[in-house]
């Protein structure tokens, strides 16, 4: 026998189809098949890389909730189509309720919580109305009414000691009824290295939240900006008075709704009108 040849014979010589055929990679073989599935309108499988272990451990969405839609490049309403992309339409979308486990140390966060929170005589489930992980950041949905004992809670709780609140903040959806405001309060534990995201919703007719400078004083100033731009009325504040426009400026800049105004700018000879009385390309 040859040396050439191998132990389990001679080597049959490749047709000139197959020399003339080119080599598809595995991975890409892997992904053309994935394109296909979701072209034929398959749901696309979980790939797990070769030699990883799946423990589960992902936190499950229950899918966006819808609560508006956004016309245009930055959804102003009101006035005319005045930047020539008022075709475009997209949704406007708040990530849904996360199912456990939530992975990394949210769990614990959240058992935590709940202890403290029932030696308080308060349920969690009362207390909490979603809990969402999403951008690697975990986010209690807090009703209002508990806003102020679900932030003792968590600066207090051995297990928790949130010692820092380093922002509060506000958003508008005028799309999420009932809930059009929004107060987003950010959280750090130094004890722990973590941080950890609140939200509270309040309706436009009844704009009340508590205030959480008997929890951490470091919210006063926050709440009286979220104030000022958005007009959440933080109860309990001790001055709860505006810190960036003057004390006698009508509304709150930040919303959706507020008047987006004109600028009288002079350029030889030209003038900028306000927004509803500019020109309308559709």
């Amino acid at each position: 026998m040859s040396g050439d040849t191998p132990a389990g014979g001679p080597v049959p010589a490749a047709s000139p189809e197959a020399r003339d055929t080119p080599v598809t990679p595995a991975a890409d073989q892997a992904d053309s098949v994935e394109e296909q599935r979701v072209a034929d309108g398959q749901e696309a499988s979980v790939v797990v890389p070769v030699g990883a272990v799946d423990l589960g451990l992902a936190p499950v969405l229950d899918g966006p909730e819808m609560i508006g839609r956004r016309q245009g490049a930055f959804g102003v309403a009101g006035s005319g189509d005045t930047s020539g992309f008022g075709g475009l339409v997209a949704p406007i979308t708040m990530p849904g309720p996360s199912s456990r486990p939530y992975g990394g140390d949210f769990d614990a966060v959240a058992d935590e919580l709940e202890l403290a929170l029932a030696d308080a005589g308060l349920p969690m489930a009362g207390a909490i109305e979603k809990v969402v992980v999403d951008h690697g950041e975990l986010t209690l949905y807090v009703a209002r009414e508990h806003l102020e004992a679900v932030g003792r809670a968590l600066r207090d709780e051995p297990g928790l000691r949130y010692e820092i609140c380093h922002s509060v903040s506000g958003v508008h959806y005028p799309g999420d009824a009932g809930r059009e405001l929004h107060a987003v309060i950010h959280l750090l534990s130094i004890t722990h290295k973590r941080r950890l995201r609140l939200e509270v919703a309040c309706p436009d007719e009844d704009p009340h939240i508590p205030s959480l400078t008997g929890v951490w004083p470091s919210a006063d100033w926050h709440e009286r900006e979220t104030w000022d731009m958005f007009g959440i009325v933080f109860d309990g504040h001790p001055a709860l008075t505006r810190i960036l426009m003057p004390d006698d400026w009508p509304g709150h800049p930040q919303r959706k709704d507020y008047p987006l105004g004109g600028i009288p700018v002079e350029y030889k000879g030209a003038t900028t009108p306000p927004p509803d009385q500019r020109r309308v390309y559709s």
